[in-house]
């Protein structure tokens, strides 16, 4: 409740973030894209899911709005270092524990994480391999698509 009061209160922030039905456990997000990128004048909205165990284990994000990004899997669920488990993972050694999920990390910071990536695409691990292709291979493809979704946001509000 601290850092959604906090976020809440920052005239600063460039979210917008509530309960949804009242759970604590789990917020709804909307913020428009970043500027200078490919999803400025969009309006996107997502949740936030915290486990039981929180702030042990990081909540997950997906994206309500429709999305194309490598780094978002097709049914909106992001697909960040921050929010993977803490620790090392011996499946992916180029991630390290310093890059993941930490409980002295706030919500904040995952939203900053995930402007960050909208501007800057991970497309050495693809979540949504059709997207990462399209970057790396017809990027004017992919920028009409994303420009496209971000004129769809906001007729869909």
């Amino acid at each position: 409740m601290k850092q959604l009061k906090e976020l809440n209160n920052n005239p600063d922030s460039q979210f917008s973030v509530g309960l949804v039905d009242e759970n604590i456990f789990e917020w709804d997000i909307c913020f428009e894209g970043p500027s200078s990128s490919l999803y400025e004048g969009g309006i996107f909205r997502a949740s936030l899911k915290f486990p039981d165990n929180f702030p042990e284990h990081p909540p997950t994000m997906k994206f309500k709005t429709q999305m194309w990004h490598p780094n978002i899997y097709p049914d909106g669920t992001v697909c960040i270092s921050i929010l993977h488990p803490p620790g090392e993972d011996a499946m992916n050694s180029q991630e390290s524990a310093t890059e993941r999920w930490r409980p002295v990390l706030g919500i904040e910071q995952i939203l900053i994480s995930v402007l960050s990536m909208l501007n800057a695409p991970n497309i050495d691990s693809p979540a949504n391999v059709d997207a990462g292709l399209q970057f790396r291979d017809d990027y004017e493809g992919y920028k009409k698509k994303v420009r496209q979704l971000a004129r769809k946001s906001v007729e869909d509000l």
